[in-house]
């Protein structure tokens, strides 16, 4: 008896979700029946028909097909209607990305993940930690927005943390921050007043916002990431340079953020620790 109860619930179901797709894409009867190749008497059957007999899997497919919803939706075997190409197309998106990381999609991300943890593996130091002078120093030879530009986009991504909305972990390569105290690489022109202030700068910082901002440093030798920003459980985004490569599919979000925790349980030093060595990496300055 449970058996034939099934069949009825799931006959039932194919048929408000063929009426309901059909009205969503202004479908007739006719209309559709012409389309797929049958009788309107077909189609008419399947809607009105109060019994458990279901259709044959072509004539599912084909008004799937027709009516741009999955046959999978239909049958009651998925709660997405989306067919599988347009549920990929969704869960994968290329975005431009400027030269500051703090842009309006970057920002409209934030908006949508409010209340949610955001974990961050910047490219370097995070713009939103950095003073208006460091910005004018590294922006002033950007051939993507000015040093104003980024000073903005940087005090977007500040207010919105000290407004609490989210919590942030932000996860550093131990290496980054050295070679920026002692004027290496990328820092190699920095000015040691510039450094200095920067260092007391993220000091003040941590004071003010933590716990709400946690900063944990590894060692890129032992472990690796790639520039990533997970917006809870909504959104997972690899910084690729010129461009965002976002996912929204729950299995990629899952492991990226899995690669994250990774980074935060073998940090080398906590965000407890993070004030200490910034303290010693200024100390010689």
């Amino acid at each position: 008896m449970q058996d034939i109860y099934d069949k009825r619930d799931r006959a039932q179901l194919l048929r408000d979700r063929l009426a309901a797709a059909m009205q969503l894409a202004g479908a007739t009867q006719s209309g559709l029946a012409r389309t797929i190749g049958v009788d309107r008497s077909t189609i008419s059957q399947l809607l009105r028909d109060d019994g458990p007999r279901m259709p044959n899997a072509h004539v599912v497919a084909e008004c799937a097909n027709a009516l741009g919803v999955s046959a999978d939706w239909l049958l009651g075997l998925s709660d997405r209607p989306e067919r599988a190409a347009d549920l990929l197309s969704a869960a994968t998106q290329i975005t431009a990305a400027p030269r500051t990381l703090v842009d309006e999609q970057i920002f409209a991300w934030h908006q949508e993940a409010a209340g949610y943890k955001i974990r961050h593996v910047p490219a370097g130091l995070p713009d939103m930690l950095k003073t208006e002078a460091l910005l004018e120093w590294e922006y002033k030879a950007s051939l993507g927005r000015s040093p104003k530009q980024a000073i903005g986009a940087s005090k977007d991504r500040l207010n919105w943390m000290r407004s609490a909305k989210s919590d942030y972990e932000i996860a550093l390569p131990i290496h980054d921050i050295r070679a920026f105290a002692q004027a290496e690489g990328y820092y190699r022109d920095v000015p040691v007043a510039l450094r200095r202030a920067q260092l007391e700068h993220l000091l003040a910082l941590h004071d003010q916002l933590y716990p709400a901002l946690r900063v944990y440093l590894f060692d890129a030798r032992k472990l690796y990431s790639a520039p990533i920003t997970i917006f809870g459980p909504l959104l997972a985004v690899i910084y690729l340079g010129s461009n965002y490569l976002a996912f929204r599919d729950t299995d990629r979000v899952s492991a990226i953020t899995t690669h994250f925790d990774g980074l935060i349980r073998r940090a080398e030093f906590s965000s407890h620790d993070f004030p200490a060595l910034i303290t010693q990496l200024r100390s010689p300055l």
